[in-house]
């Protein structure tokens, strides 16, 4: 007989074999062979047999000696079996559950590693990247010598960078629309500009060590520039001063910027500016 044949089969009669074992255990009444089943499933990874069975148990043995492991065994296994929306929910509930138990350690952990790994992408709401960073620093916190407390700090680090480029996308979103009044969505601020300024400074606040804060702060520049320079001629004199200021602050920040030649240009411009308004308002002295 051909040998791809003769492991067809084989592979087949397992199958069989496997689905009349889960039926079986499924049909059973006995919840200690349920639970057993399902550890030997969650052990050959089998996990959604074992979350098969550990869901019918695992309500059942909630206050006895059993509770603890099948509740982790049941957000285990949703994890490993992919279901991290749940895996979050059941491995949550087993540290609150049982604060004491002796998979804690694991359970906080995977049930933020979880969290990260549904976290979307830049573009969309980063509600879950907020809770997964939460859930990774009250880990640390809680468990500092842990084995996990570097994968943690990573992934922390990584999901800030995610929340960074957000608001730097956002910023240039804002600085890009300009004068355009009716996409200005920051409440009190009066133009896109003055949200682009805003957007890059709460950034830099937020996140003080991150590699786009030199970024945020061209940005600041620039808006701060273009704010003057499309401002009705009594805000002009002000703003223009601003983006000096703005100037001389970005030069001792970043003395060897990239973007040191664009921030000379906004100076000179911002300078020239105000002596002309100077030589004006001098100008109207002298006729009055």
């Amino acid at each position: 007989m051909n040998v791809r044949i003769i492991i067809m089969m084989l592979s087949t009669a397992w199958v069989l074999a496997s689905c009349t074992n889960i039926n079986k255990a499924m049909k059973s009444t006995d919840l200690d062979f349920k639970y057993e089943m399902a550890k030997q499933y969650f052990t050959k990874g089998k996990y959604e047999n074992a979350c098969l069975l550990l869901g019918e148990v695992v309500n059942a043995y909630k206050g006895t000696e059993r509770g603890d492991e099948a509740m982790f065994l049941y957000g285990m296994s949703k994890y490993l079996g992919s279901d991290l929306e749940e895996a979050n929910e059941y491995l949550t509930k087993y540290y609150r559950s049982y604060p004491t138990g002796a998979h804690v350690e694991e359970a906080r952990f995977y049930a933020g590693k979880a969290l990260y790994e549904t976290t979307p992408s830049v573009n969309l709401d980063q509600t879950d990247t907020y809770m997964a960073i939460t859930e990774f620093q009250n880990f640390i916190e809680t468990f500092p010598q842990s084995k996990y407390a570097e994968q943690c700090r990573k992934m922390i680090f990584e999901m800030q960078d995610k929340l960074v480029l957000k608001e730097y996308n956002s910023a240039k979103l804002y600085y890009s629309l300009g004068s355009y009044f009716g996409n200005c969505t920051m409440e009190g601020s009066g133009s896109n500009y003055e949200a682009c300024i805003l957007t890059s400074q709460n950034a830099i606040k937020d996140y003080p060590y991150s590699e786009l804060k030199e970024e945020f702060a061209i940005l600041i520049l620039r808006a701060r520039y273009e704010l003057a320079r499309q401002s009705v001629p009594s805000k002009q004199m002000a703003r223009y001063e601003s983006t000096i200021d703005e100037y001389y602050g970005f030069v001792n920040e970043y003395p060897n910027s990239k973007h040191k030649a664009e921030a000379e240009k906004i100076f000179s411009k911002s300078k020239a500016a105000t002596k002309r308004s100077n030589n004006t308002n001098n100008d109207g002295l002298q006729k009055d």
